[in-house]
């Protein structure tokens, strides 16, 4: 039997925000544990909260950058349960009137693009994290009320690369907003996935599992791959898949049962009576929609049709702002767009992965590497030189200095460049009889032995040309 899987993600992302979503408490990660908590945070009564302005703007860009729906009017809801990691014994959440509806958002897939739909954006508070041990059971509140987004997605996923590719659409669109750091292994963007299978052509859904937490983009598409082989196993052995909730485990490669899940757990919403309902002005949203960052699609068109770039390049330096905006100062310095991709796609980036260096350590000055490809260009030193001098640019060093240091400066001088390549030719009149019966690889011979008479100094292209100009001679 032929299956189709369908799936659909919750992604829940914490906004970057300097303090929580209902109080004045910090948002810091890795600092000492319940330090970055407050009385609001952990439901004291008494306490009342107060909405983060920060934190709608940053959903508000979050929404729109996703195709939504925004509603001016924000109301928030109380989500009732009780777990040890949320000290109020309920959630404030959007569950009736969500920041953001019916949005869309576009993946590359093996068959081209494809459209994902997007149910519904919402903010709401972060729980406390729990670490789990023999002796016991631990609390930080420190993550406590911290401002998340909950992007909800309609089940148009068919497989783990699809869910992948969609997961890692998000992250970038979300850290070139400034929305959120996106850091999954901090936690502060979370994946559950729900995955489930039918019969192909069928228009029934299948008993879907849910696998929570997922931690990287590589295990979400390992995790959903694993399940969709477990539910195969169980439908054609004769089993049922049970609904329920599962996680990843690396080490074995499969997921693993957490709880079953007996229906939808009545949460008992209702209006948070603590926050009245906040209309957002229109010219506020439409000024926050205006003075949007550029998003990483309409970048990387630019990057093609304006700078000449091929899609690939173009593709590797969008997925990374940080790799994008130092690739964008070189090119305030060179006009040799594609060159200056080159060089920080491959040169740059194997040389920081070399030195174990961050981008945000990288040594390397923009100016420095747009003026290296410019003495390229201009026959300053060649292409082999400019490997010596990238070398010595990626210590923080001035190329034309570096150039001048080694003495690597080009013959660039005729009447210089002539008498050697005439000497070369009186030392080598084998070459030059080999040229005469069409052996055109004696003037790449002859080239190499006047790069080595001028110690690498001589211009490869000039020198070329003029031994093919006395060859003719001859």
């Amino acid at each position: 039997m032929n299956y189709e899987t369908v799936i659909g993600i919750e992604i829940h992302c914490e906004l970057k925000t300097k303090t929580k979503m209902f109080s004045s408490a910090p948002v810091s990660f890795g600092e000492t544990a319940n330090t970055c908590v407050n009385e609001i945070d952990l439901g004291h009564p008494g306490t009342l909260p107060c909405v983060n302005k920060e934190a709608v703007r940053l959903a508000i860009k979050a929404a729109t950058a996703l195709n939504c729906t925004i509603d001016p009017l924000v109301k928030f809801d109380r989500k009732n349960y009780y777990y040890s990691d949320l000290p109020k014994g309920f959630q404030i959440t959007q569950q009736f009137h969500p920041i953001g509806r019916n949005g869309s958002i576009s993946i590359d897939t093996k068959n081209g693009k494809k459209e994902i739909r997007i149910n519904r954006i919402h903010m709401e508070e972060d729980t406390a994290k729990q670490f789990h041990s023999d002796a016991g059971t631990l609390i930080d509140f420190n993550r406590a009320g911290t401002p998340l987004v909950e992007i909800v997605s309609e089940p148009d996923i068919r497989n783990g690369e699809e869910a992948a590719a969609y997961v890692e659409k998000l992250r970038t669109l979300l850290f070139y907003l400034g929305v959120s750091d996106v850091k999954m292994e901090e936690g502060s963007m979370r994946c559950d996935v729900n995955v489930s299978i039918r019969e192909e052509g069928s228009d029934t859904f299948g008993t879907r599992t849910e696998i929570k937490n997922l931690n990287s983009i590589s295990n979400v598409q390992k995790a959903i791959d694993a399940e969709v082989a477990r539910q195969k196993e169980v439908i054609e052995s004769g089993g049922q898949v049970v609904q329920a909730t599962r996680r990843y485990d690396e080490t074995q490669k499969t997921t693993v049962m957490m709880r079953k899940k007996e229906g939808s757990v009545d949460y008992k919403y209702f209006p948070e009576p603590n926050i009245f309902p906040i209309r957002l002005d229109e010219a506020w949203i439409k000024d926050i929609q205006e003075h949007m960052e550029e998003l990483p699609d309409a970048r990387k068109q630019r990057y093609m049709d304006e700078l000449g770039l091929k899609e690939y390049d173009a593709g590797v330096l969008v997925n990374n702002r940080d790799l994008a905006d130092f690739f964008e100062l070189v090119c305030e310095h060179t006009k040799d767009y594609k060159k200056a991709a080159n060089w920080v796609i491959v040169e740059m980036v194997a040389a920081l992965n070399k030195a174990t260096l961050k981008l945000s350590e990288n040594p390397c000055n923009p100016a420095h590497l747009g003026t290296m490809i410019n003495m390229v260009n201009d026959g300053e030193i060649s292409g082999k030189q400019a490997k010596v001098v990238f070398e010595e640019i990626m210590k923080g060093k001035d190329p034309k200095k570096v150039v001048e240091e080694k003495g690597m400066k080009q013959m660039s001088d005729t009447s210089e460049l002539l008498a050697m390549i005439t000497t070369v030719l009186d030392n080598n009149p084998q070459s030059i009889e080999d040229f005469k019966n069409g052996k055109d690889r004696a003037v790449g011979f002859l080239v190499g032995q006047v790069m080595k008479a001028s110690k690498g100094q001589a211009n490869p292209a000039m020198t070329n040309k003029m031994i093919q100009e006395e060859l003719k001679k001859r």
